[in-house]
């Protein structure tokens, strides 16, 4: 068990950043959807057809009979919602400002829900380092004076707020260990929500082939992939490790957006990355000590 765990520990950095990859891979592709077929036809596309793709691995069956099952149900609902309003929020963002940029500032929600969840210097000093990251962004590293931009910024804060959410829901969904059937059947509730404001947008998707097996591709590698890929790590690394190894995404959605999109960071831009990368690492950092007490007592509690 030992071995295993620090076997998947070294490759846990690997994997993660690999599937952001992956991830963000299958938001450029998005990105040149933008122009032919409506960002919130491109977002619930995705997370409609990642859904019936996790409904069809997994199976899942929650009993509505019995209180425990409208109890699990009611969570699924809720956290599925969560996850498919962040990502059709972030789409209409990365539809305004550069991917780099709006991964960065969602990652305030994670520092967000750190906050309320912590104490000590380590938060207060990243709050400090998130605000700084957040100004350098809006007030030095892009044109705020272009109402597009401004939306973006705002739309990438949003879905922030709305990822904080969908972590913390998760986490406690996690503990069950029904995380992917909770995710894929509230990722189809979450779709049935948002289907009346996509509904007058979704007819390429259905009308052109390209545009369907493009949109395929985006849930297959920006919510299938991710979110399995989060599970097999989740189950064996801590999730305050699982939440430091996340502040390097932010970089990585710098990365793809350069090399696929030519989205060039300016120097406001990139050192608020930095800032809020920063950020969110000393809120999730635990010394090594703490994390093998904390190991340990999870362990016990098992």
């Amino acid at each position: 068990m030992g071995e295993n765990s620090t076997e998947t520990w070294a490759w846990a950095p690997v994997i993660l950043l690999t599937t952001a990859a992956i991830q963000y891979t299958g938001a450029t592709i998005a990105i040149g959807l933008f122009s032919s077929v409506a960002v919130i036809a491109v977002a619930w596309g995705r997370g409609f057809f990642g859904s019936l793709m996790l409904l069809a691995w997994r199976r899942p069956r929650i009993s509505l009979v019995t209180a425990q099952g409208r109890r699990d149900f009611g969570h699924s609902m809720f956290y599925g919602v969560s996850i498919v309003s962040t990502n059709v929020i972030f789409y209409m963002a990365i539809a305004r400002i550069p991917l780099g940029t709006t991964v960065a500032l969602e990652f305030l929600g994670p520092v967000i829900l750190a906050t309320l969840l912590g104490t000590g210097w380590r938060v207060r000093a990243g709050i400090v380092l998130a605000a700084t990251g957040v100004f350098t962004i809006s007030w030095i590293g892009v044109d705020t004076s272009d109402p597009q931009v401004m939306h973006g910024l705002i739309l990438a804060l949003l879905a922030g707020l709305c990822w904080a959410v969908y972590m913390y829901v998760g986490r406690k969904i996690a503990v069950s260990g029904n995380g992917l059937d909770s995710l894929a059947i509230g990722m189809f509730v979450g779709s049935l929500v948002w289907l009346p404001v996509a509904l007058p947008h979704v007819g390429p998707i259905f009308t052109d082939g390209r545009v369907l097996g493009l949109i395929m591709v985006v849930s297959l590698l920006s919510s299938v992939t991710p979110y399995a890929m989060d599970a097999v790590i989740m189950r064996r690394i801590s999730a305050p490790t699982f939440a430091l190894l996340n502040s390097l995404l932010p970089a990585t959605s710098l990365l793809v957006g350069l090399i696929i999109l030519r989205q060039v960071p300016t120097v406001g831009e990139l050192s608020g990355l930095v800032f809020i990368t920063t950020a969110v690492a000393l809120v999730n950092f635990q010394p090594f000590g703490h994390r093998k007490a904390r190991a340990l007592a999870q362990t016990a509690n098992e």
